[in-house]
């Protein structure tokens, strides 16, 4: 099982880091799929209260609660302190997406035993697994 996979398999809430309340924004649109597929979601926004129903934080550390994958929709040079974040609130995988590459922050959340993926899709790698039978809709 690849490291894409295991995330989409063993990943129950996902925080997803930069999301947008603009249905036309790809972190709404990926956010509001994974929601769609029985994923919860936690948005991360400080310029935001509510995003698809769900309370949006400011950050990773005032969720309070258990977080299994951070999807970062960030400047790669916004990732790291994402990932420091994440790595203290103990959730076990980093997911950066398209476009999104920081091998510094990857590194780091390696080291402290987190999976890591980076510039892919979340949506899109769920439907690929699908689409292969290595995922259950």
């Amino acid at each position: 099982m690849d490291v894409r996979e295991k995330i989409l398999k063993e990943s129950k809430v996902i925080a997803v880091v930069g999301i947008s309340d603009n249905p036309e924004r790809a972190s709404h649109e990926v956010a509001e799929y994974l929601q769609s597929e029985g994923y919860t979601i936690v948005p991360v926004n400080p310029r935001l209260t509510t995003v698809l129903g769900q309370t949006c934080y400011p950050d990773l550390v005032s969720i309070g609660r258990k977080v299994d994958a951070v999807d970062i929709f960030r400047r790669p040079e916004e990732v790291l302190p994402v990932v420091q974040q994440a790595i203290r609130i103990g959730a076990r995988a980093i997911w950066m997406q398209e476009g999104v590459v920081n091998e510094e922050a990857a590194a780091l959340a390696r080291e402290a035993g987190l999976d890591v993926v980076m510039d892919h899709c979340m949506l899109k790698e769920r439907r690929r697994l699908l689409s292969e039978g290595k995922l259950e809709g």
